[in-house]
């Protein structure tokens, strides 16, 4: 009986600490991208999802006044939202046995493009956002502000 309860205790710590390894992304992060700055909020969407969207942009009008839209979405019925409410990644997962977040994709709004992605720490306060296509990959790095 003893026995038992020491394993389930212990299934229950790793769950534990697997879940919170995860959650360490969640925040608000000051994002960079040719110029361009956005701040963007990872949080969770399930067991062990996340998912990172645009909630403040440094411009959020075009030089008319109108308000930016996200015009270059492959999908249609998105590109009428706001620039500064994209969903940038819609879900990765972690996986504690790499240190990673990875199974998801990233949505570039400049291109309209999206790549798989694998997003880690590289630092406490840095989060590498990394987008491949085959190959190829670029890196982006969000300061944790929150």
């Amino acid at each position: 009986m003893l026995v038992a309860c020491g394993v389930i205790a212990l299934s229950a710590s790793i769950a534990s600490a697997s879940t919170n390894g995860g959650d360490r992304i969640l925040g608000v992060y000051k994002a960079v991208k040719d110029g361009a700055v956005s701040k963007v909020r990872i949080s969770k969407i399930g067991d062990n999802a996340y998912m990172a969207q645009v909630f403040w942009l440094e411009k959020e009008t075009n030089p008319d006044g109108s308000i930016r839209r996200d015009i270059k979405n492959p999908d249609p019925a998105k590109r009428n939202t706001p620039s500064s409410q994209i969903v940038l990644i819609e879900s990765v997962s972690y996986d504690s046995n790499e240190g990673v977040w990875n199974n998801g994709n990233i949505y570039d709004p400049t291109s309209g493009k999206v790549y798989k992605t694998i997003v880690d720490f590289k630092d406490d306060k840095t989060l590498r956002v990394r987008g491949f296509l085959g190959p190829f990959s670029k890196s982006l790095y969000w300061q944790k502000l929150e």
